[in-house]
């Protein structure tokens, strides 16, 4: 059988990494103040962060159907199944939109899987999903050791700025402006398939650390993989990496990005830091 794999740009997987492992991504869309971009084609990270200091806040949407339909019947042409990997389900359709769309396809099986996660993380199960197509498994063998990776994946991200939230009608007014003059960094992590608080923390340093607290006791000294997410403070990043690398020789560090979608709920500054257990077989 021949295995095609796919995500969504919320994966944040770098194009040169896609290139490498042939990954196929779809993208997501961000609208800004009527103008619509397909995110990681036309809306880079950076970009969108200049972008929104100075226009309104974003709206984002999930890839149409026909979009998936499109390049399912392309893939159809080489490959006999995809499996596809998405941002949690209970954030975005992307999910139930490439399972629909799957239905819709002759010619080729599509298997989608729920990440349950967002960003790098969700990039890890892409990458994983391609390196088990080089070692010959199915799609139904892949999800299956997905499945049993996500049970090791979680991931914690730090709200720098109150704003985004209350401009996105997920915060009052109110709340933005006294967790601004406290300095409330609320936490937050995903827990059946959603983004929720998880505690709120005084200030950024204690959030940080608190954040590493957590990745420590989830990894206890075995062999993981993390990712440092970050949304337009990539030297905070490199430095809070080279500073965990020391601390932590039983984790592969890296680096990624909050981009367009995920930036547009959780605005300029956000940190966070996920991680999954390294396959061994």
């Amino acid at each position: 059988m021949r295995t095609a794999i796919v995500t969504d740009s919320t994966a944040y997987i770098p194009k040169e990494i896609r290139d490498a492992y042939n990954i196929y991504m779809i993208p997501l869309t961000v609208v800004i103040e009527g103008e619509i971009y397909e995110e990681e084609l036309t809306l880079k990270a950076e970009q969108f962060y200049e972008e929104v200091k100075v226009k309104e806040l974003p709206t984002t949407s999930q890839p149409p159907i026909g979009k998936f339909v499109e390049l399912f019947e392309k893939l159809s042409a080489d490959y006999d199944e995809v499996v596809c990997v998405h941002l949690s389900s209970g954030i975005s359709g992307t999910y139930q939109g490439a399972a629909t769309a799957g239905d819709m396809v002759e010619g080729i099986e599509v298997y989608p899987f729920d990440s349950e996660i967002s960003c790098m993380v969700q990039g890890f199960f892409a990458i994983e999903g391609a390196k088990l197509v080089q070692e010959g498994k199915s799609a139904a063998e892949i999800i299956q050791i997905l499945e049993e990776l996500k049970t090791s994946s979680h991931a914690y991200f730090m709200v720098d700025d109150l704003n985004n939230l209350q401009r996105g009608g997920r915060l009052s007014s109110a709340q933005a402006l006294i967790g601004s003059l406290l300095q409330v960094k609320p936490l937050l992590h995903f827990a059946d398939k959603v983004i929720v608080p998880f505690e709120k923390i005084r200030t950024k340093k204690k959030a940080m650390k608190r954040i590493v607290e957590l990745m420590a006791e989830a990894t206890n000294g075995e062999p993981f993989q993390a990712v440092i997410i970050h949304a337009n403070r990539k030297q905070e990043a490199e430095a809070w990496k080279k500073e965990l690398e020391a601390e932590f020789p039983n984790i592969e560090f890296s680096i990624s990005y909050f981009g367009a979608v995920i930036g547009t709920h959780l605005g300029e500054g956000a940190m966070g830091i996920g991680w999954i257990r390294k396959r061994t077989s």
